[in-house]
């Protein structure tokens, strides 16, 4: 039997610094391409699920100083964190302030653009998000979405330990209330939620050079045995403290392999009107 869905879903990664490592590394170029076309200087941008900072900074800099961000987060600490990032980079068109995606606080129309990224697989009814993120964009806005797909996740070597990674990173979300495999339902929450123009794409991010793949392995041997995902898998009785140390060495194990390639799938919306 399937447990049912929480009414309100849990943030599966935490903000601890291994999750938080990696969030910082995103730029708009690699997290918001599909986005930066429609871009323009003296817009007032929206940015949901903000995280470190790094991505809104990025489109903080392609709107100008006439142009006004306001980027929202549920966690005050992770707020502070992107504050420091944006202010070291000079830039004073951003506000930061608490939201609930559900419930935003701002008026129908406020905003030019609205991004989100990484934030729908991580909420409990993705298309109520989407419907509050259409409120506050005005006519003729856009609001870009840009979620991971884990099923799509693919490596080589096949190291059985990241099959079980896998296996349990999609358990725990979802028994967060959350959707691991967000990407590739981002055009139809969309259209649920009532858009009337929705342009969906696809982009990747591969590991597959010694720098990458040190990075990347090495980050999520530290998330699985350190962070609020193995937490939670142990809560929940998922799985024990020495099967994560095992995923984690499977994780180091495909780092060092000298063919060692990942690659990820990531869903991404245009949705007007």
């Amino acid at each position: 039997m399937t447990a049912p869905k929480p009414a309100a879903a849990v943030y599966t990664h935490g903000h601890q610094e291994a999750v938080l490592r990696s969030h910082r590394s995103r730029t708009a170029a690699d997290s918001a391409g599909y986005l930066l076309p429609e871009l323009r200087p003296g817009q007032a941008l929206l940015d949901v699920g903000c995280g470190p900072g790094t991505i809104t900074a990025d489109l903080a800099e392609l709107v100008g100083p006439q142009g006004r961000v306001v980027a929202v987060d549920a966690s005050a600490e992770v707020l502070a964190r992107a504050a420091e990032h944006v202010a070291g980079r000079g830039l004073a068109n951003v506000a930061f302030e608490c939201a609930d995606v559900h419930r935003l606080p701002y008026r129908d129309g406020e905003f030019d653009v609205v991004h989100a990224h990484q934030t729908l697989q991580h909420v409990a009814d993705p298309v109520a998000a989407l419907r509050e993120l259409r409120r506050v964009t005005a006519p003729g806005g856009v609001v870009a979405v840009r979620d991971v797909d884990y099923a799509s996740m693919t490596w080589y070597p096949e190291v059985p330990e990241l099959g079980r990674w896998l296996e349990l990173y999609r358990q725990v979300a979802r028994a967060n209330g959350g959707e691991p495999d967000a990407g590739r339902r981002l055009l139809s929450w969309a259209r649920a939620a009532g858009f009337a123009e929705v342009t969906a794409s696809a982009t990747t991010w591969t590991f597959a050079t010694p720098e990458r793949r040190d990075w990347w392995g090495g980050m999520w041997a530290d998330r699985v045995t350190g962070t609020a995902f193995g937490r939670t898998a142990v809560e929940r009785g998922f799985a024990d403290r020495a099967e994560l140390e095992r995923i984690a060495a499977g994780w180091r194990e495909w780092s060092a392999a000298g063919d060692g390639w990942f690659a990820m799938l990531h869903g991404e919306i245009l949705a007007r009107g």
